[in-house]
């Protein structure tokens, strides 16, 4: 069965669609989607990120834009710029609730609506990449995510951990929802894989080591790598600020340039 995208589709002008997942909450899927997409566009890629974690939607924080409304064009919803260049753009629930701390009590059917909104009404214009950060779990969000998306062959999914038995088993299913629904895997992503202190530099392993690039071995799917904890990369989040610009010296730098690397490799091998 071969599955045409939809003429004149809001997405024709996106080239490469990439999913965030992890089964677990509290791994820093956010903070991945969010370091990939600045990473990326030092790279000088033009980059949206697509925010369906409706309950907990965290983007529009972390990149300072949590006070910006979402305009209608007529082509659907125009997304939030991050900056004058337009080489980020947004779209998240976050902008469309009346109150910040207003809480999102939806059944199922009613959020899978607005996922298929996300990803037919707005008017994303040409990307090279879509970011999709996603809700823990493998349930109703994820399917309808992965449905309403699959007629633009999405590049695939990483995977988010952190290094601890718990985790990795929640992620271990998420491996399962992936096989099931005909996603490829990019790879696995450990991150909080150690604390770098700010003072000596040297690495604790607060939450033990090991356990994403275990799980990656053992079922046969890239590892991207391992990112530390480090109180500069979380500063930098809390206030909305360009990590990757701003701590090139940060040992999570690499990590996280080097993840953002494999991902363009994947896209060139694709295009090849």
């Amino acid at each position: 069965l071969i599955i045409f995208p939809p003429e004149r589709s809001n997405l024709a002008g996106v080239r490469h669609i990439l999913l965030v997942l992890s089964g677990k909450g509290g791994v820093g899927k956010s903070t991945i989607s969010t370091e990939l997409a600045l990473s990326l566009r030092h790279s000088g890629k033009k980059v949206g990120i697509l925010d369906v974690d409706l309950c907990g939607p965290s983007i529009p924080r972390m990149f300072r834009v949590q006070n910006s409304d979402v305009h209608q064009c007529d082509s659907g919803w125009v997304p939030v710029f991050v900056d004058q260049d337009k080489s980020i753009s947004l779209m998240s629930i976050g902008f469309l609730l009346e109150k910040p701390d207003d809480a999102v009590v939806w059944r199922g059917p009613k959020k899978n609506a607005l996922i298929k909104q996300f990803v037919g009404d707005v008017a994303w214009g040409d990307l090279d990449f879509l970011i999709v950060d996603t809700p823990p779990g493998t349930s109703d969000e994820h399917i309808s995510t992965v449905e309403a998306l699959r007629p633009y062959r999405p590049l695939g999914a990483i995977l988010v951990t952190t290094p601890q038995a718990v985790a990795v088993g929640d992620v271990r299913r998420e491996l399962t929802f992936c096989k099931k629904t005909g996603l490829k895997v990019l790879g696995i992503v450990e991150n909080m894989s150690g604390f770098v202190c700010p003072h000596c530099s040297e690495c604790t392993n607060i939450f033990s080591k090991g356990g994403g690039e275990e799980l990656a071995k053992h079922a046969g799917v890239p590892f991207l790598g391992c990112v530390p904890l480090d109180p500069q990369l979380s500063q930098s989040l809390e206030d909305g600020r360009d990590f990757i610009q701003e701590f090139p010296k940060s040992s999570a730098f690499p990590a996280l340039a080097h993840i953002a690397q494999q991902i363009l490799d994947a896209t060139s091998q694709r295009s090849s």
